[in-house]
């Protein structure tokens, strides 16, 4: 009956979805080699840290005086040198490991701004407490790791990406009992200047670099939603006209 119809198959050439072991490999180099870099600034910063405090032990003298002293002339140096500065190991210790973890991630998930956020939450957080502070001597890096914490956070949520929120809902489980640091009267001799207006300019600077670095990805589907609601917008418009 159909024999006058002439019948052709096309076979479609199979797509493989798969990566080869080439491409796995060398993607997993290549996120070894950006975690190791990662750790490249965070490292010599938090070094640096044992190293001035291990010297201060050494040679017996106390560096507190290279701390911030607010709207003091001599205070302003402590806004370099106080993150370097600290009262005694068990503060070293309680900082460092924080900030070694906060600013790996930061350089790790946000390379691209990410030595401008460490820069700008360095300084920042200093002169805040410069302005701000009570009359005592404010050492320790406890407002960078407050600020790079607070970064962290709300940048994923600024971005809307679903992995950096992934990272913010992981820094809230690893340091959400932090937030009790920018309350005067909860600890005792501890800043709490520092931790505050460090967490504030992390709110402030993932506000400002929120278009800047990592983006929410956008889907194929999602612009197919679009152009859907674009062409029922022009067919409603069209049926008014007529």
């Amino acid at each position: 009956m159909f024999s006058g119809l002439p019948c052709t198959l096309h076979l479609a050439t199979p797509v493989t979805m798969s990566k080869s072991k080439d491409d796995i490999n060398n993607e997993s180099a290549f996120y070894r080699k950006k975690m190791l870099l990662s750790m490249v600034i965070p490292g010599i910063f938090v070094s640096v840290m044992w190293l001035v405090k291990i010297t201060e032990l050494l040679f017996e003298f106390n560096l507190s005086g290279f701390g911030i002293y607010p709207l003091t002339a001599r205070g302003l140096e402590g806004i370099i040198f106080s993150p370097f500065i600290h009262s005694d190991f068990n503060h070293l210790f309680n900082n460092s490991l924080p900030l070694f973890f906060l600013a790996t991630a930061l350089f790790y998930f946000y390379s691209e701004v990410a030595a401008k956020v460490f820069a700008w939450t360095y300084f920042l957080t200093g002169l805040l407490v410069w302005l701000a502070g009570r009359e005592a001597w404010h050492i320790g890096a406890s407002g960078v790791v407050y600020g790079l914490a607070s970064f962290l956070f709300f940048s994923g949520i600024f971005r809307k990406h679903f992995r950096l929120i992934a990272l913010s809902l992981l820094i809230v489980f690893l340091y959400g009992s932090m937030v009790w640091g920018i309350f005067p009267g909860i600890y005792k001799n501890v800043s709490w200047e520092s931790h505050m207006l460090g967490f504030f300019s992390g709110v402030m600077l993932a506000l400002w670099y929120r278009k800047e670095g990592p983006q929410m990805p956008e889907y194929q589907w999602m612009n197919e939603e679009e152009e859907e609601d674009t062409e029922q917008g022009t067919d409603d418009e069209e049926k008014q006209k007529i």
